[in-house]
């Protein structure tokens, strides 16, 4: 069920989601958080088909916040737009959209105070654009997690250390999100025999893919080896990781994927193995942020230490 609320009002807003509460036994109950997300007119949907997906594994109320970036308010009439979606048009979850305008957009975190699940975590999701200092901005000062996505971001390589620069304790990012498999495989062969000290690490992708550039920080930081990472334009292959090769005494170790969503994996002295390392999806990334609500410590320390000791090793072949 959707409901539509044209120029109305954030207390409006809420009234009616208690009246469809009392008609329809829509509840609240069983909510475990809400998740903030922030992003431009036009970008709504997508965002919101992931936050539905994912509500399946974390039940919650999703506040949308659709405010047009670097307009001048004053020269736009404020109004705000709700719309209340419930039922099957919104998973396990209850979705309200506020489409502010003029000064209505001026003060995104008074339009979701009073919208916000009690005595529940806050996360704030920006799936496009996220302000300099997310942890510091006016969604971002309420949230115990905010999540970024720097792939998104015009300039991946740059996001990536403007979030460095900017990091606080909770932040998050989907780069840093889609390296789960790859982490996972890159583990479970180094805890095979032989168990001897990587001495050089390589890692490849395109330059549009801020989460090469964290393998490669993660790489260095965990096992403190001398590592290269080398972003090649998008023209040149695929997008995302493209391989890594780990450095050992009795030979070479690479994991290579050449088919989206298979990677072949080559170590001496055993055959040549096919891996399942498929991208993974905005659904998959946003359900792996919300199982946890503390400050993800590895990845402050990758996102500050690990990249800081990466700065020489990154070659960027654009041609």
């Amino acid at each position: 069920m959707i409901v539509d609320l044209p120029d109305t009002t954030t207390s409006l807003v809420s009234k009616t989601l208690v009246k469809i509460r009392e008609e329809g036994g829509v509840v609240a109950l069983g909510r475990v958080l809400t998740l903030v997300i922030a992003t431009a007119p036009g970008d709504e949907e997508e965002a919101i088909e992931a936050a539905n997906d994912a509500s399946r594994e974390h039940p919650m109320r999703v506040i949308v916040v659709s405010t047009e970036p670097g307009t001048d308010t004053s020269e736009v009439p404020p109004r705000l737009d709700a719309e209340i979606r419930v039922g099957g048009d919104a998973g396990a979850s209850e979705v309200i959209v506020l489409r502010a305008w003029g000064d209505a957009a001026r003060d995104e975190e008074s339009l979701v105070m009073g919208l916000l699940l009690p005595d529940a975590p806050v996360v704030t999701w920006w799936p496009g654009a996220a302000p300099e200092v997310p942890g510091t901005s006016p969604l971002g000062r309420i949230a115990q997690r905010r999540i970024t996505d720097a792939s998104t971001q015009a300039d991946p390589q740059a996001a990536l250390h403007a979030l460095s620069a900017s990091y606080l304790p909770g932040d998050a990012d989907f780069a840093w999100t889609r390296l789960t498999l790859w982490r996972a495989q890159l583990a479970a062969v180094l805890d095979q025999p032989p168990y001897e000290p990587v001495t050089g690490v390589h890692v490849t992708g395109a330059i549009d893919s801020p989460s090469t550039t964290l393998l490669a920080a993660w790489l260095r930081l965990q096992l403190g080896a001398p590592s290269a990472c080398r972003l090649t334009g998008v023209e040149a292959g695929s997008h995302g990781i493209h391989g890594v090769r780990l450095e050992r005494a009795s030979g070479t170790i690479d994991l290579v994927r050449d088919v989206p969503g298979v990677a072949t994996l080559r170590q001496p002295s055993q055959p040549t193995h096919d891996v399942a390392l498929p991208r993974r999806t905005l659904r998959d990334c946003l359900a792996d942020e919300l199982r946890r609500l503390d400050p993800d410590e590895l990845y402050g320390e990758v996102i500050r230490s690990g990249l800081a000791q990466l700065a020489d090793g990154v070659e960027e072949v654009t041609a």
